[in-house]
């Protein structure tokens, strides 16, 4: 079963599973779940398969991530939670709640559309640099930030990166299957043929600067989640939880716990 941290404790509201990104863990996320902890419910935050202390597999496509969420929300959260998942995450939920509907009730999908991408070939390039880096003698994140640099220029992406660089006593290692995120990359970049609708409401949330989920995308989007609602943070980017963490954090619980006039609620983002 996937490894995860919870935050919070059970104060009589469905809990929330939230489901990372490419080359990302659960512990990413704890600055968000131990705010959306505070109302009142637990916050379980999975480290995805391949990824972080979570188990190894040859197989990294979106059928298997839905069915490890499911044996998590059956084991962790009572076989029913909200769930929250963003880009790889927000695919691995659209996935869950076509696949095992039951485990869903409410879904929110960050910056991510159920469409294939075709920028496989920057995320290889990346996953390259990292395994191509001499870890050598590194006993700390800023001398692997000093390595990387050349070959990944951009000091934020590198910073995130790292998160999952583990400094120990046997000597750094990545905290991600590197060769199987590789070998699997047209399946993470892409979507499956999956069957079926979730009718429940779903929030597709996307970062006003990010290009990841655009109008040509909503057909998409509506003939396999009929009741979605679009949503923008601006000054937000792919990233968005991290660009804009407030806003985010707003716009995740007004609609995990909606009051009964959606429209007055000052916290929600405009709806597109």
């Amino acid at each position: 079963m996937l490894a995860a941290t919870v935050h919070g404790q059970d104060g009589g509201r469905r809990p929330l599973v939230i489901a990372h990104g490419l080359h990302g863990a659960g512990r990413n996320w704890g600055a968000i779940a131990k705010r959306l902890a505070q109302d009142g419910r637990r916050v379980i935050c999975p480290d995805m398969r391949n990824h972080g202390a979570s188990p190894r597999s040859d197989a990294h496509g979106y059928p298997e991530m839905a069915g490890d969420l499911a044996e998590l929300i059956a084991a962790e959260a009572g076989g029913v939670a909200d769930v929250l998942g963003h880009s790889m995450g927000g695919k691995a939920a659209m996935a869950l709640a076509l696949l095992h509907p039951g485990s869903v009730a409410r879904l929110i999908v960050a910056d991510i559309a159920p469409v294939a991408y075709g920028h496989a070939a920057a995320q290889r390039a990346i996953i390259a640099a990292l395994r191509a880096l001499d870890l050598a003698g590194v006993s700390s994140r800023a001398e692997a930030d000093r390595r990387l640099q050349p070959a990944i220029p951009d000091a934020a992406l590198r910073a995130f990166l790292l998160m999952s660089l583990e400094i120990g006593a046997e000597g750094p290692r990545w905290r991600m299957n590197l060769r199987v995120l590789d070998a699997e990359m047209d399946r993470i970049i892409g979507w499956p043929d999956l069957p079926g609708r979730f009718e429940r409401p779903v929030l597709f949330l996307s970062g006003a600067q990010s290009a990841y989920v655009r109008p040509e995308h909503h057909g998409a989007i509506r003939a396999q989640f009929p009741a979605a609602a679009f949503a923008t943070l601006e000054g937000a980017g792919h990233w968005l939880h991290a660009d804009r963490p407030a806003e985010f954090i707003a716009a995740v619980s007004a609609w995990l716990d909606p009051p009964e006039d959606h429209e007055a609620s000052s916290h929600r983002p405009a709806m597109a």
